[in-house]
């Protein structure tokens, strides 16, 4: 009977316990799983998040493999005392939940929405600006993993132009897809630019002064992907210009972004604190457990961690 660690935040025990053994019960797999970290060498498997307490892998002798409950994972993947595989959340419901984050903030900075709720002043204002259609707008998607792939699908069933960006080559139906050394080509003229980069060396501040300059002028910036993707005094200084209209920012390189920072005070950047797209325990937990039952029949674990690449 293999024992599985739950080594996360305490508060996150309590929304996982309940669907980890429905799913566990589902797999018919019997199993001990608890949050307790004493007795390490027992462990066969750890779900894992980094604000937990655990940085120190080595006493966990026995462990098979990690299972990050998050989809990033560069607060782990650099860790010299975690030798066994480690997998990254790839999830049906946090991956929806992206989708939609991502398409509501496009839809609403394309109907330029922000302009069009006026104050409920009793003052009826008519304004003679007109959107143009998704058919006409250009929208680049940074990143086409799982996240990006599922967003760029969606737009292009709303009819917007979309490009993409991806280090390797993709091809996805309806995607102008680009690769390599052209993230300055895909961002061409675009008019609001998604970030959904994992967090790497290779991508910190990748968005920056000349990422800034190839987009349309008054461009829109979207980051619900991670904080270090952008250089923020490049950013800030797009946004003083007027090269980037409005940036609306999820992710910040500190966290809670602190309450002198600039981004607070703004007019043209959009602060939300880390939500757009969660974990959801229910979908979670049968990823999760597909792989533990994948360790114990002796088969490969899915969306395992490239430690090369980071991600």
């Amino acid at each position: 009977m293999p024992r599985i660690l739950f080594a996360a935040a305490e508060a996150r025990w309590a929304q996982y316990e309940a669907p980890l053994r429905t799913a566990l019960a589902e797999a018919g797999i019997e199993a001990r799983l608890d949050c307790d970290a004493s007795a390490p060498e027992t462990v066969d498997y750890m779900i894992f998040a980094p604000n937990g307490a655990i940085e120190d892998f080595r006493p966990f002798c026995s462990l098979k493999a990690v299972l990050n409950l998050w989809a990033g994972v560069e607060d782990v993947v650099g860790n010299p005392t975690l030798t066994v595989p480690l997998a990254r959340m790839v999830d049906t419901g946090l991956t929806e939940g992206m989708v939609e984050w991502c398409v509501g903030q496009t839809l609403r900075h394309h109907l330029g929405l922000d302009r069009q709720i006026t104050t409920q002043d009793g003052v009826w204002r008519h304004f003679d600006w007109i959107p143009p259609l998704a058919r006409n707008r250009k929208v680049c998607v940074l990143g086409l993993g799982a996240l990006g792939s599922a967003v760029a699908r969606t737009l292009v069933s709303l009819n917007f132009q979309v490009s993409g960006y991806s280090r390797s080559p993709k091809q996805i139906d309806g995607v102008t897809c680009f690769s390599g050394a052209d993230m300055t080509e895909a961002l061409r003229d675009a008019e609001i630019a998604i970030a959904l980069f994992p967090y790497t060396p290779a991508t910190d501040s990748i968005l920056d002064a000349d990422a800034f300059a190839a987009m349309a002028h008054g461009g829109v910036i979207l980051n619900p992907g991670r904080g270090g993707l952008i250089d923020d005094a490049a950013l800030l200084a797009a946004l003083d210009s007027g090269q980037i209209g409005q940036a609306t920012l999820d992710v910040f390189r500190t966290e809670p972004l602190p309450p002198d920072h600039a981004y607070w005070a703004h007019p043209k950047v959009t602060v939300t604190p880390h939500i757009a797209s969660e974990t959801r325990p229910e979908t979670a937990a049968r990823v999760i457990v597909e792989n533990i039952r994948r360790g114990e029949a002796g088969l490969p674990f899915i969306n395992l961690v490239d430690r090369v690449a980071g991600y």
